[in-house]
């Protein structure tokens, strides 16, 4: 069984920085893809930040990018966003997802999602 299970939510200031982890178990496949993503309240679920395993290429969010860097450490099976320079804006539930196969940055590819962690940006 494939389990995601995020970690590191929490209350931040605007300008600060904060770093997310997703610890993943059950998932053997050879090629997949890890995927953090976010949703506040009343918006749709939208993607941040994608990293594939086959050549460790990296997806981000115009919104986010220059500001966010998603890695991995395989032998602790996690995956990890470091959130810099913070706004009030990315404050939402941020969930980590995982897919077989290559990397794609729409939620609907993702057939496995951990139960997201909340974090809060202040101003």
């Amino acid at each position: 069984e494939v389990q995601l299970v995020e970690s590191g939510g929490g209350l931040v200031q605007a300008g600060g920085s904060h770093r997310l982890s997703c610890t993943a178990s059950g998932f053997t496949y050879d090629i997949y893809a890890i995927g953090w993503f976010r949703q506040a309240p009343g918006k749709e679920r939208e993607g941040v930040a994608c990293i594939s395993s086959n050549d460790g290429s990296a997806w981000y969010a115009d919104s986010v990018k220059g500001r966010f860097t998603i890695s991995k450490d395989n032998a602790k099976s996690t995956v990890y966003l470091q959130m810099d320079s913070l706004k009030p804006e990315d404050t939402a539930v941020y969930y980590c997802a995982a897919k077989r196969g290559l990397l794609r940055d729409t939620a609907n590819a993702y057939g496995y999602w951990g139960q997201g962690t909340q974090v809060t940006v202040s101003s």
